[in-house]
């Protein structure tokens, strides 16, 4: 996405626009009004008597609303403009956008006011497609219409019983056409006008209820509640208090954006947080998965809903178009257009490999944290069925390692582990194995199951032959993988495994991922951390997908050598599991410095160029932003820098914390423990209090 793009967002529903508020986006372009996953305006221009209007300056008030501070025609070096525009939107019950013109002169002004207006209903998942039709309606089954009414358009498109309507009215009169709304005003000298636009999304049948949105007063009082729960959501958080003013920015980014990038559960009123914007605001299991892992103990809550909109769709019958299996874990979940129509399998789509061992894995560390026991009992069920899932549908090879096919639906991503683009999964020599695929890491995430299942299964379920048996399992995975992974001659793990035992020989970050699993015999850990941490993987600015020196690394390659915050924050906890808590801490640094040049709010991924040779991380082209387990990302490793961990019904603290860094202090953990404290200084023990 763009970085100068401009989004607001409010559960589902959010708007990316350019800097000066306009839509008006080209090829590939995520730029519109978009509400279940379908854009409903493909163009939102304002014109002053036909020119366009330049940014002056953007009020980022909260992440449902924005200001822009506009000036009509080109910008000069001396802007002495005698008009000023100032767009105020916020998502709420759709789109409310607050047009005011301010007049600067003496004399009076007259003046046309334009608003081009358009709406293509396209699908984000064709926005998306890398070579898509320019005309993001070409080649559709449905029919577009428009339709003229008092004070009112709507723009609708149907197919069958899929149903999607724009429709947009104003405060002041205006002409209407079928392009847009245009107002003829006269302002006084130094004087003003403004109208209220209000856009309400529709997918009602033609002739369903009324879709006003409400007035001016309903919207008032909507934005009133979402700042005061908003305020509620950052009081629950621990309150940060740190000498290294880029962390306590990043942190309270971060916190604002989870708080963004949630979508509503199920009927009990939590929410899951989605992927990221602008192209998955949305279910993605693996990604919700990890975004709670991360935000516990902040944020617990994120983890409970997590578990329980995930178990409530988790598989239960075979279907090869959706890759369903019973036991599988959800991995993404759409409502637009292909999805109605089984064009694609994104309605139910299980096609990922790791989710449903780390459903195990978040279900435990859920109660490891929180001492909720109630929420284990209630998954019982969901966790051993998806434990399974491993034995009988994920060992493809008959081996005991979780395996995954290319996907049967064309034009998937080939991979269904977290790097999932085509080229991930290579040869230190650039080659691509074949398939099946066993990945790495996923075998540490089965270990890491089976042994949280175990205890769950003992503690809990009361059901200690099971306990027994899952944790057999693991130690034999462990011993296995151990073996039939390890690269003597390298020194690492290999990064995937073909069915004739060839094993994938690049060097890539996933290494992090199994110390995060614990996986790993511990006499090879340190190795693991030299290649984490040496000049092949290591920018200076984090940790690189996939080292410089393999044949395939590119560093803006998406999972081929450029720098994901997410993965980095696995990695530095990976690294304190087994005792490196320094080397962890200095991932962590990295990445709050990165922080700082992104305003805080670490994106996706960034390039992956060393330090050496740029003076700050430069941006990778197409990174979503906010993203889920980016915003996380912060969480974690201030967590691991903390050296936070639940034992028992304690929270333990045992801080190393970088000399840059300075005093770092979270107040009001909660947990199991109750409430406490922790501070960390450089040089010395964390404490808690």
């Amino acid at each position: 996405m763009d970085a100068e793009a401009v989004t607001v967002l409010e559960g589902l529903t959010y708007m990316v626009s350019g800097r000066n508020g306009d839509i008006d986006p080209v090829l590939g372009d995520p730029a519109g009004l978009y509400f279940l996953d379908t854009r409903f305006l493909s163009k939102w221009v304002l014109t002053v008597d036909g020119e366009r209007l330049s940014p002056l300056s953007i009020d980022d008030l909260q992440y449902f609303e924005a200001r822009f501070f506009l000036v009509p025609g080109e910008p000069t070096h001396y802007v002495s403009a005698t008009l000023s525009v100032i767009r105020h939107r916020t998502i709420a019950a759709g789109l409310d956008e607050e047009i005011s013109v301010l007049n600067h002169s003496m004399r009076p002004a007259e003046l046309t006011i334009r608003l081009e207006v358009a709406s293509d209903f396209a699908d984000i998942s064709h926005i998306d497609e890398p070579g898509g039709p320019v005309d993001a309606t070409q080649g559709r089954k449905g029919r577009c219409s428009h339709q003229i009414a008092e004070g009112e358009l709507r723009l609708r498109y149907e197919r069958e019983k899929f149903h999607r309507a724009t429709v947009i009215r104003s405060s002041e009169p205006a002409g209407i056409d079928q392009d847009g709304l245009t107002f003829r005003v006269r302002i006084g000298p130094h004087g003003s006008w403004s109208t209220r636009l209000h856009v309400v999304t529709d997918i009602r049948a033609p002739g369903g209820e009324d879709v006003s949105g409400g007035g001016v007063n309903l919207i008032r009082e909507m934005k009133e509640g979402m700042r005061e729960e908003l305020d509620r959501w950052i009081a629950r958080a621990p309150q940060l208090e740190c000498d290294f003013a880029p962390l306590a920015r990043a942190y309270q980014r971060s916190l604002v954006d989870l708080a963004a990038l949630r979508n509503p559960g199920l009927d009990s009123g939590g929410k899951i947080p989605s992927a990221g914007l602008p192209w998955l605001n949305t279910v993605i299991g693996r990604q919700s998965i990890f975004t709670s892992i991360q935000a516990l103990p902040y944020l617990p809550e994120l983890a409970a809903t997590t578990l329980q909109v995930l178990a409530a769709f988790q598989a239960t019958k075979l279907d090869d178009f959706r890759e369903e299996q019973p036991g599988k874990i959800l991995h993404l979940l759409r409502l637009n257009e292909s999805a109605a129509f089984e064009e694609r399998p994104y309605a139910r789509y299980y096609g990922s490999v790791d989710a449903t061992p780390l459903f195990v894995v978040l279900l435990d560390e859920y109660e490891r944290w929180t001492g909720d026991a109630n929420l284990v009992h209630q998954l019982e069920k969901e966790a051993r069925a998806a434990l399974r899932w491993i034995d009988e549908w994920g060992d493809l090879a008959g081996d005991g390692y979780l395996w995954y096919q290319r996907p049967r639906v064309r034009g998937e991503q080939p991979n269904q582990c977290w790097k999932e683009s085509e080229g991930a999964i290579c040869y230190a020599d650039g080659r691509l194995p074949g398939f099946p695929r066993a990945t790495c890491e996923v075998q540490g995430y089965v270990y890491n199951a089976k042994l949280c299942g175990a205890r769950l299964a003992r503690t809990f379920w009361a059901d200690p032959a099971y306990a027994d048996r899952l944790e057999h399992q693991a130690a034999e995975l462990r011993h296995r993988f151990n073996q039939d992974f390890w690269l003597p001659d390298r020194g690492y793990y290999a990064l995937a495994r073909e069915p004739d035992g060839s094993l994938v020989d690049a060097l890539a970050s996933n290494l992090g991922h199994l110390l995060w699993s614990g996986i790993v015999e511990p006499e090879r850990a340190g190795a693991l951390v030299e290649h984490l941490l040496g000049p092949g993987l290591f920018t200076g600015w984090g940790v690189r997908t996939l080292a410089e020196g393999q044949a395939a690394y590119n560093p803006v390659g998406y999972h081929v050598g450029a720098v994901w915050p997410y993965d980095n924050s696995i990695i530095a906890d990976g690294m304190r599991r087994y005792g490196f808590a320094s080397e962890a801490a200095a991932v962590a640094q990295a990445m709050f410095e990165v922080a700082r040049y992104f305003d805080g709010r670490l994106p996706e991924a960034f390039a992956g160029y060393h330090r050496n040779l740029t003076a700050f991380p430069v941006r990778y082209p197409s990174a979503t932003s906010p993203q889920g387990w980016s915003a996380g990302a912060i969480l974690l490793l201030l967590r691991t820098v903390l050296g936070l961990h639940p034992h028992a019904d304690h929270l333990v603290v045992r801080a190393t914390v970088p000399p840059r860094l300075g005093q770092i202090s979270l107040f009001g953990i909660c947990g199991r423990w109750g409430k406490a404290d922790a501070v960390g200084r450089p040089g010395g023990p964390g404490s808690n209090c």
